[in-house]
């Protein structure tokens, strides 16, 4: 098993990207990656530069919730200088380099629950965060977190095992997490880029998605809306059909899906 250094350096010489990685940071331990990727951000550090660990004593998921970052559990953040028009398209092309990234190397099936988890078999691998520093129509730098499961036994854990799982788990074998890093961040890029320049990256996000033609309940602060997902739109947002026929759209939320 390789260490963070040895990783650091496979990751070197393996990666193919302009500049997403190019600038690298690897720790064993770090309290979050999202909280060094912002002070580097703040210094101006260059775009796509790459912070991982190993293991987090404070990690963190969206609403300020904790997120466990055991041995053989992998977080990463990717300091972006996007448009302010493409800000929202990141959660989007995150959750799908993961999903392409899963496929190759593991040759698992993973689905997207809306707006930011990656499923196998209804269990949670990967979860994502975004934050970003915006001024008037300028982003000042954006973050991509990403917290993936990849080498350790869910069913060790018991107050998440019902829910998360495993990339080792699901296969059957330990992952290479260099080999798995070096294929994410290309991924990553080359939806980055495309995004950019005007791809509609939503689509294929939308088409790898569990949460649509669910009945399903959405959460948002104290509002509580229920019905059936039917679509996503271009800047992410959850289209629901309430139970009357009347569409809204949700911008944010925590989805539970409706058991018949």
């Amino acid at each position: 098993m390789l260490n963070g250094q040895d990783i650091k350096t496979y990751i070197k010489s393996h990666l193919n990207t302009k500049f997403v990685g190019r600038q690298l940071y690897y720790y064993h331990r770090l309290a979050t990656t999202m909280e060094t990727a912002k002070e580097l951000a703040k210094k101006k550090t260059a775009e796509g530069t790459v912070i991982i660990a190993d293991t987090q004593t404070a990690g963190r998921g969206r609403l300020s919730r904790a997120w466990l970052s055991p041995e053989g559990s992998l977080a990463m953040s990717v300091i972006l200088k996007p448009s302010l028009d493409n800000l929202p398209q990141l959660v989007m092309i995150a959750s799908l380099a993961v999903v392409r990234a899963i496929r190759k190397v593991a040759g698992l099936e993973t689905q997207i629950k809306w707006p930011n988890d990656v499923l196998i078999k209804g269990k949670k691998v990967c979860g994502i965060l975004i934050e970003s520093e915006v001024k008037g129509d300028r982003v000042n730098f954006a973050i991509i977190g990403i917290g993936i499961n990849v080498n350790f036994d869910p069913l060790a854990f018991p107050d998440i095992s019902d829910i998360a799982t495993s990339l080792s788990h699901e296969l059957g074998a330990r992952i290479s997490k260099a080999a798995f890093i070096s294929t994410l961040l290309p991924e990553l890029e080359q939806l980055y880029l495309e995004a950019q320049a005007g791809a509609p990256v939503y689509k294929e996000w939308q088409e790898n998605m569990e949460t649509l033609g669910r009945r399903i309940q959405v959460k948002t602060g104290e509002a509580v809306e229920q019905g059936k997902a039917e679509t996503v739109t271009e800047h992410g947002n959850l289209i629901l059909r309430r139970s009357d026929g009347s569409l809204t759209e949700i911008v944010a939320g925590d989805v539970t899906v409706i058991k018949d």
